[in-house]
């Protein structure tokens, strides 16, 4: 399988965002990897999580949701990682680019803590444009009223020890428009630093991605 390796810059707002994208040449689909708190592209467990997606036929955009000067900013005063709304649109404008560039291939959206809230509200903002969501110790609950728009199969995977984040995930997701499975790893805690807990994490990802986008045809999968 050939592999391929790009930093891309998305506009946005007039300004520029970083991402960068590996996987093979011919994908059958694209996951956009919407970091959370304080956290870029640059994230080990992200970047993981992302090879082990690309290694089984698929894209990965892992993608900076701050600016250079946005995250220089947020280091000190914390302004911008829960600013949910300004981090979903930075998800809905690399959906756009994407949508505009290659209209063919499938969009996956991928999110962690705060991140995985924006990529929830930029699925409702795109409903006919991502195809399946993954959210890794997220924070569904942040995205609020869009929930009942998600139309996307969306998987919360949480650990067994992290019982806050748990509990807000079985009553987010509750309030989806779509299918959606809560997936608990034994043993886990928020980070899933745990021996073989990435490992499972990464790949119930990969499997959810790859049933659910062959099923995109210009709108999400419905059970």
């Amino acid at each position: 399988m050939s592999l391929v390796f790009a930093p891309v810059r998305i506009p946005v707002d007039g300004v520029h965002v970083v991402a960068d994208r590996l996987g093979p040449t011919t994908a059958r689909g694209i996951v956009v990897f919407a970091h959370g708190s304080g956290s870029s592209r640059k994230s080990v467990r992200n970047r993981y999580v992302a090879e082990v997606v690309a290694g089984r036929g698929l894209q990965a955009l892992l993608l900076d949701l701050l600016t250079e000067e946005e995250k220089r900013e947020d280091a000190q005063t914390e302004a911008y990682r829960y600013d949910v709304r300004l981090l979903a649109q930075r998800v809905v404008s690399a959906i756009d680019h994407l949508e505009r560039n290659e209209p063919d291939l499938p969009i996956g959206l991928y999110g962690s803590s705060t991140g995985a809230a924006a990529a929830l509200v930029a699925a409702a903002a795109r409903p006919h444009a991502v195809g399946a969501i993954v959210s890794r110790g997220g924070r569904p609950d942040l995205a609020g009223d869009a929930l009942s728009l998600v139309l996307a199969p969306t998987l919360a995977l949480v650990g067994s020890e992290d019982p806050l984040v748990l509990e807000l995930n079985r009553d987010a997701l509750a309030r989806l428009g779509g299918h959606c499975r809560l997936e608990v790893v034994p043993g886990a805690g928020h980070l899933f630093e745990e021996p073989g807990a990435l490992e499972e994490v990464a790949r119930a990802t990969a499997d959810w991605f790859l049933h659910y986008l062959p099923l995109w045809r210009g709108a999400p999968a419905r059970l």
